[in-house]
């Protein structure tokens, strides 16, 4: 009987040991990234042009903050070198269409407590030595922010959320070739 225990606690051990190999090969395997192997061929440097607002929402900076945040997101980046229109191979123009801001979370006696901003950018993504387009679309992303504390004051807290993951979306296509 000590014996029979003795195999089946091998037999569990064994084959707990041979599960967990098994996972750590098909984990170490894995090779799945965020960025794609690289931009369209071609496109070494890019321009990008300010951003208008057509949102008419009013937010005075909204476009200067996107172009400023963008740009830098690109440097850091490093896939492509930014450069003046002039001299460079890609330009990633982009509108910022719309804005809204919508309640979100809604607290007793129907107090709106966190509300979500909404921005939709139109992006055009172009070759300027083939003078083609590569892709158009449009980016939608959204921050939140607490209305309970501040009312509309903290509304930037939202869209700097906002600003930040469309960037981010934007740089990710622009350099991806899915």
């Amino acid at each position: 009987m000590a014996r029979r225990l003795i195999r089946n606690i091998n037999k569990r051990v064994l084959i707990k040991r041979l599960l967990l190999l098994a996972l750590v090969v098909a984990f170490s395997s894995c090779n799945y990234g965020f960025k794609g192997s690289a931009p369209p061929q071609g496109i070494k440097t890019i321009f990008i042009p300010n951003i208008p607002d057509n949102s008419g929402f009013g937010l005075a900076t909204l476009g200067e903050d996107l172009t400023q945040l963008l740009k830098t997101k690109f440097i850091k980046d490093n896939t492509l070198e930014y450069a003046e229109k002039t001299s460079a191979d890609g330009m990633v123009t982009c509108i910022v269409t719309s804005v809204k801001d919508d309640p979100f979370v809604v607290s007793g006696g129907e107090t709106v407590s966190k509300r979500k901003v909404t921005l939709i950018v139109s992006v055009e993504f172009q070759n300027l030595k083939t003078k083609k387009t590569i892709w158009k679309k449009d980016f939608t992303d959204w921050g939140e922010y607490d209305s309970s504390t501040g009312g509309f004051s903290k509304r930037d807290d939202g869209v700097k959320v906002a600003e930040d993951k469309l960037t981010d979306d934007i740089l990710l296509d622009v350099t991806s070739d899915w």
